[in-house]
């Protein structure tokens, strides 16, 4: 199946820096793995550029194959215990005032990752006690247990995407079911700590359906959403129904801060950390 033309909106600034540069050696010396790299993540130079970089822990072999999205899929690889530590190292050294970490799904693990996770937390607390932390979680198949842990290392946000609309949800996501992603949702919000999500636009939904997954977020308690293109990072990836205007997603942005979200990132570049920092 052939890519849709992008359009003019959506072309990437390419140019780096000496700051990218360094978190480009830092992730390389460490072995590290982030979802800009495995993601195809269009900000990934500005970020980088920033000194901001996005961790994915556990490896980057994920369990389930999504139909949006380009991390490999398959069988993944033991655990590396150590690999929290260096994730705290490079944090130290990127001198980073704000972290976000993410995951791939682990489903072949018997708490799908989630004591990995509060170990990161801790870790990265231990050594920079100065940073702040956003986590995008996966929802642990909606065991609450679990996501209990991550509640417990107290991160400063704590993330977790919808993707998509209700009714496109079992066309696009893998195993993940749009109700229990609203419960994973509700129980952060729950726990006091700041709840987030992200959409994407463009596989098909209307705007009624963008108003309506909106609604569905706020009445679990989701206090920030980011709303972005849905961009398709390769042929066997599910393909563009439409390139939604730089004008529509600022109308989504004023929609949403009507709605009651306490911070909105909506353009058609937005991702789920981008601009994390500035949601403290």
């Amino acid at each position: 199946m052939l890519f849709k033309r992008k359009p003019d909106w959506l072309k990437i600034r390419l140019a780096t820096s000496g700051e990218y540069q360094n978190v480009r050696d830092i992730v390389r010396r460490h072995g590290l793995h982030t979802i800009c790299q495995s993601g195809d993540c269009p900000n990934m130079v500005e970020c980088w550029s920033r000194g901001t970089a996005t961790f994915m822990i556990l490896g980057n072999i994920c369990t389930r194959a999504c139909k949006f999205c380009n991390v490999t899929s398959g069988k993944p690889e033991p655990v590396d215990w150590n690999e929290p530590y260096h994730i705290a190292e490079s944090i130290r050294l990127m001198k980073l005032k704000h972290v976000v970490i993410t995951s791939v799904d682990r489903d072949d693990l018997p708490d799908y990752g989630s004591s990995f996770w509060a170990s990161t937390i801790w870790t990265i607390k231990e050594i920079n006690p100065e940073t702040t932390i956003e986590v995008l979680i996966p929802d642990f198949q909606g065991k609450i247990e679990f996501v209990q842990k991550v509640i417990d290392s107290k991160p400063e946000i704590i993330s977790h995407n919808l993707e998509t609309v209700k009714r496109l949800t079992p066309l696009v996501r893998t195993k993940a079911k749009y109700n229990t992603s609203l419960d994973v949702i509700r129980f952060i919000s729950k726990s006091g700590i700041s709840a987030k999500s992200g959409i994407m636009l463009g596989l098909g939904e209307t705007e009624k359906e963008v108003h309506e997954i909106m609604d569905d977020l706020l009445n679990a308690g989701c206090q920030i959403i980011t709303i972005g293109q849905y961009l398709q990072p390769s042929k066997e990836n599910i393909p563009v129904a439409e390139y939604i205007t730089p004008e529509q997603f600022k109308k989504y942005l004023k929609i949403g801060i009507k709605k009651g979200f306490k911070h909105v990132e909506s353009a058609p570049l937005v991702r789920s950390s981008y601009h994390a920092e500035k949601q403290i």
